[in-house]
Parts: structure tokens; sequence; C-alpha cells
């Protein structure tokens, strides 16, 4: 502290002003199967537009749907999803070799990036049988851009024919793209070639028929060659600005298209429909094969750099020295001295060609001469065709194990770096159909919420258990029985069904699991009203997107379920399909055996916990305490105002900081709350009275 050493004024700032900060309490999280997408690694997704881009969309294999649509049906509610791909047996789709998983970008970095001769020059971005689906084409300089004149035909050939005669047909590649000189400018597109026959076969451009001529063309006519894409690019690749300025190199330019070759990606094929351009994925253009080149700007413009950065759909793998698949190899330019003819003397004698490196100098001692020769440039190694890799032996595997599930939800481990409120069990037998299974898979994502202790978990029964089962009280049993195996925890929720939903995807109807909707219910009422809010009932529990439920239980088979901790999804006639119950799966009676006061606590605890942190490496003297008092006690006066809790208090002084305790370097607040507590049943007395009876006389006797 500062002191005065004469007469002043001493001016001093103190902020008293610190608030409790808001903290998120509607992030979702999941793990399972999934199409495709980063394997074992946190996305966080905001609508199911995302959800299909990244992870691809719902499969009818091996109940992958049901993970699906879990994480989209809770989007319905909320707009902040994590999500993990779980890794099972899938595989990325290669150009060459056995196949195997590339997990994600760090992966990629740490084991593949600085080459993988053994699988050629691509890997699709992503695991799965999509990947085999893609299609990548080069082209490295202006000669695979376009020859004109790169040979002839050797016969006349009449309107329509597909099969050209040719001087020459080896210099042609499937799918070039061909002109005849016709006046009108028509283009081919080359869908065979017979080199020792000299033919090649063709058929009108973008022509979903396959047209053939469409004029008559001459003996001797000269063709025109050009790369399958040239159109989708300005002109040839060249020499990068960087390499003439940098390198005095040549040629350092490539072209790259990244296509969907069966349309399984895009919805067509290239040579599909007349319409090639929709199943163009991504072109590059004007890349650089030097690793240090750069554009005008400053980016890097190394085409591994660029396809790592910026593509979506593949990685390049193979960077070996051989030239083929435009690695760091060039051809350095030998340097010369040019020597021209010396020429004729008076004498008629030729002179020589001769530089003279010892001179003389009157009166001086004779020097060395010497000439400097500059460096090469650089000249990049340039196939004179395309070249083409269709990507194969990706695999998929919906069939993900216990053991990989728990990995997978594993990654949500950590509350410091990963924060998440909301964590679905997606299928709800986890990776089997059994009350077993599902007891394993409750079992396991307790231990990750109780372990976490600031988020939720919600399960479903497993599928078979309600799915398919006509008679109610059997659908009871299987759910009670099951839910029974399963430990108490006031951080884990049950509900009773699977709902029907219309699959847009595959143009069927599914029953899937509904704790994306219990937990997505949570994320919309923190939305309409407050965390503390209960999720159930008709105002704030009305389950969106549903056809039917897989079970609709009756009164009595809701009060067998309500005492086994599920709370019942009941189809109204009339009201719709709606969440009627607000337990946590604690089995005892406590108020943590309701999800509005565990989600009460969860939000105070994560707000003044943060708030907390800020009176680390203080002094434990009455200023801090009472800094702490004055920062809390607003806080809750102000969730008291909208009605989370009755009352509260807190006590953080001398008498729970003792001596002891400052001597321990502790600091100690307790906070005492009394929540408010949802209504969960309602009882009218109708009481019939008599004419001569004062209400006053039997008002409070029953």
């Amino acid at each position: 502290m500062s002191f005065l050493k004469s007469p002043g004024v001493l001016v001093r700032e103190i902020d008293l002003t610190t608030i409790v900060p808001s903290v998120p309490t509607s992030i979702g999280a999941i793990a399972g199967a999934f199409e495709k997408g980063p394997v074992g690694s946190i996305v966080t997704v905001g609508t199911e537009d995302d959800l299909v881009k990244i992870f691809g969309k719902p499969q009818n294999t091996g109940n992958q749907f049901e993970t699906f649509f879990t994480a989209a049906n809770f989007l319905q509610y909320g707009d902040a999803l994590k999500v993990v791909r779980a890794e099972s047996g899938v595989t990325n789709a290669i150009a060459s070799g056995t196949s195997f998983i590339i997990r994600d970008d760090d992966h990629y970095e740490d084991s593949f990036k600085d080459g993988q001769a053994s699988v050629g020059e691509w890997a699709a971005r992503t695991a799965g049988t999509h990947g085999n689906s893609l299609g990548v084409s080069i082209c490295a300089n202006a000669t695979a851009y376009e020859e004109t004149a790169v040979t002839t035909t050797s016969a006349e050939e009449a309107l329509g024919q597909t099969v050209i005669s040719m001087t020459d047909a080896s210099v042609f590649t499937i799918h070039d793209i061909v002109n005849f000189g016709e006046t009108l400018g028509f283009e081919y597109q080359v869908t065979a070639v017979d080199a020792s026959a000299a033919t090649i076969t063709i058929k009108l451009k973008d022509d979903p028929v396959g047209a053939g001529l469409q004029s008559t063309i001459s003996s001797g006519t000269s063709v025109r060659r050009r790369w399958r894409f040239y159109d989708l690019f300005d002109g040839a690749p060249g020499t990068s600005e960087y390499a003439t300025q940098n390198l005095r190199g040549t040629q350092d330019e490539i072209h790259i298209v990244v296509y969907d070759q069966l349309g399984e990606i895009s919805g067509f094929a290239v040579e599909t429909n007349g319409n090639r351009t929709n199943a163009i994925l991504e072109t590059f253009a004007n890349l650089s094969k030097n690793p240090s080149g750069k554009s005008p700007q400053g980016d890097s413009i190394y085409y591994a750099d660029k396809i790592f950065r910026s593509s979506s759909f593949v990685y390049w793998m193979d960077h070996n020295t051989a030239g083929t698949n435009w690695g760091t190899d060039f051809t350095g330019e030998t340097s010369q001295i040019v020597m021209e003819d010396g020429g004729t003397d008076g004498a008629g004698t030729d002179a020589g060609d001769n530089i003279v490196l010892d001179g003389t100098d009157s009166g001086q001692a004779n020097q060395d001469g010497k000439i400097e020769l500059e460096a090469g440039g650089t000249s990049y190694a340039a196939l004179d065709t395309p070249t083409t890799t269709n990507l194969k032996n990706g695999t998929d595997d919906y069939a993900v194990t216990a053991g990989e599930l728990q990995t997978a939800y594993e990654k949500f481990e950590d509350t410091e770096s990963i924060e998440v409120n909301l964590i679905m069990g997606g299928r709800g037998g986890g990776a089997g159909d059994t009350a077993s299974s599902q007891d394993t898979h409750v079992t396991m994502l307790t231990a990750l919420v109780e372990t976490r202790r600031d988020c939720v978990a919600f399960v479903s029964p497993y599928r078979s258990a309600t799915v398919g089962v006509a008679n109610t009280t059997t659908a009871t049993d299987n759910v009670v029985d099951a839910f029974d195996l399963c430990p108490s925890s006031s951080y884990v929720v049950f509900d009773s069904a699977y709902k029907q939903m219309y699959d847009k995807y595959n143009d069927v109807f599914r029953f899937v699991p509904m704790n994306g909707d219990t937990a997505g219910l949570c994320a919309f009422t923190d939305q309409v009203r407050d965390t503390f809010f209960s999720p159930a009932g008709f105002n704030r529990g009305n389950v969106r997107g549903a056809i039917k439920v897989s079970y609709n239980p009756k009164k009595s088979e809701r009060d067998r379920l309500y005492r086994a901790r599920v709370n019942p999804v009941v189809d109204f006639p009339g009201q719709g399909v709606v969440l009627f119950g607000d337990k946590t799966a604690l089995s005892k009676p406590s108020a943590f055996d309701r999800i509005n006061v565990r989600r009460l606590f969860l939000l105070l605890e994560k707000a003044i916990s943060t708030a907390a942190k800020f009176s680390l490496f203080e002094f434990n003297d009455e200023f801090t305490r009472a800094q702490f008092r004055n920062l809390i006690e607003p806080f809750l006066r102000e969730i008291q105002g909208r009605r989370g809790i009755f009352d509260f208090r807190v006590v953080c002084d001398d008498t729970n900081n003792t001596g002891e305790v400052i001597d321990r370097n502790e600091f100690i607040g307790d906070i005492y709350i009394k929540p408010a507590r949802s209504i969960n049943f309602i009882t009218l007395n109708f009481v019939a009275v008599r004419t001569g009876v004062e209400f006053s006389e039997v008002v409070g006797q029953f």
C-alpha cells in the first residue's frame, strides 16, 4: 500500500462491481456410430444440417440411425451439441493397398503427413465407404491441360459415329475432352481407348444419352485434346509469381479437382444427367509444387499445405522423391557460360574460343581472373498427361462395442476444457439390446457424470423393451426391471419409451430413443424460462416430431414407472406426446430426486465456483470474506427473484474460517439453499356444504 509522505491527496480504486458470471446450461453431448466425420474427436454442431455435413446421414445398418436421430432430435430444441464418432472397424478409402484408419487431422499430422508411400497419393478425409465415391484429378502443366493437333483422324467419320479411327490413339486417356475441328465447336468426351486398334470411343460432352458426332468429319482432321476439367479453370497451370521472383523457377503450378465419381456424395456421378458440375466437390487452382510457395498475399500455396488446410474430402498422402506425385522433387538447371565462335584473324586462321584466367597488368604482378556463375533456375517435374485417382477400400462398421462406446464418451471427462451440460446416451441399450447391456451402458454414463458432477445424463430403455411389444403391462415390466438394475444417481434421468418419427433421409418411419428429446426439453426450458424450472408437463414438456410412442403407459403403469425412477412419456389424445415426469435416477427420497433441483444446484455450483476462483491467492481476511459475500448474495437474490430458490444464507466469516483453516491456506464459504420444488401431485378437494353452514366453520377441517 502506498502512503503519503507529506500533505496531499491519495486516490485509490477498489472494484466491488464484480459479478457472478453467467455459465452455459444447454450444451449437449453424444457419442456413437456415424457415417463419416472425425473419429474420436469432439466436434460442435449447431444444426441438423451441420450434423449431416460433418457426420453424414442415418443408415439402416446396426441401428446407427438411433444415434443420429438422438443427436438430430436434441438439435430441434438446442443449438449446441458436441459429437464424438466412436471408433470401430471403419477405415479410410485410399488410392491403393490395404486401407486403415486416419482418425482426425491430429492423427494425420502425427502419422501420415510426411508420406505414406504404400497407399498412393490420396486418402479420404474421413473413414467409411462414402470415401470410395471420391475421385481426384491433377493437371500438372500446360500440355496436360490442352494439346492442339495432338493427332489426326485416319478415316472419314459419319454423323452420329461414336468410334473414331485415329493415326495414334495412345496419347488419349478416358475422360479426355476432344474436338474435331467442327465449325460449331462441338466437344466430346472419350469413354474408351483402344491403342492397338488406333480408335477412341466418344460421346457428346455432358449428354445423358451418349450422342455421337454432330457432323461428318474428314480423314486427316486435326484433333484437340483437353483435360476433362479444363473448363473449371481460367487457364492452364504455369509458373507462379513466387517461383518467378524467388526461385528463378518454371512450371511449379498444378490444378486439382476432387469429384464424386460414383454419385454417393453429390447424388449423381460426373457423367450423369448432363450436368457434370454438380458432382464437382472441390477445385484448387494454381497450387505450387514448391514447399515454400506463397501467394501474393503471403499465404502458402504449397499443394500439400493447401489440401490439408482447405479440403473437406481428401488428404494428400504420398510425398515420394520420384517426381511422379508432386513432392519436393525438381530438376535444377545447369549454370552455363556460352562461348561464341572466336572468328578468323587477319591471316585467315581461326582465332579459337578462349577465356584467359591469368591476366597481367603493367607494373603489377599477375592476378588470377575470375568468372562468377549464377545459380540455375528450378524446373519442376511434370507429367504431360493428367492423372486421375479413384479411391477405394474404405469400410463401414456401425456395430460399436461397449468398450469402443466408453472410449468415445471418455472424451467428455475433462471438466476444465470440455464444457457440457446434457449428455445423451443415444441407443438405449448402448452397444446391445438387452437389460444387461442397458445396465452396462447406464453404469458407464453414471460414472462419467458422477466424475464430472456438473452435467446430467439422459437414458432411454433398451429397444426391444417397448418397441414391438403390444402388451403395455409387459412393456412396463421390461422397463422397470431393466432400470432396477441401474445405479442410483441424481445426475442421471431415465425416460420410458421410443418415439416414432419420419426419416426423411431414407423415406421410412422409425422408432428412435427419446433421450435426445428429454435432454432437448431441458435446453428448451433454459430458453423459455430458467434452468431451475421443470422440463416436464404441458407447458414445457411437449415432444416435437413424434407420430406416436412405442409404449403409452396407463395411469397405473405410470405410477409403477415413477416409483422405479422412470419418467413416463405419454401420448395424450388431442394434446400430443408429453414428458410426464421430472425425476432423476436417485433412489432415496431427496430434493435431488427432481430434475429442476439437480439442475438448479449445477447452475449455482458452476457459477459461484467460477466467481470464487478470483479469491485464489488473496488473503483470508475479513476484507476478502466480505468481498466474497457481496459477490455471491446479489446473485442468489436474483435467482430467488426468478423463483429458483425459496431462501438462502451465505456464511463466510471467522466462524467457518478459523485459524486452523487459515493456516491450511484454505477458504470456506457455506451456502445454504432452500430450493423451489416442482408440483408433481395435485389434490383437489370438492366439499359440499349445507346451506346454513358458514364456510369459516368447515375450512381447514379436511
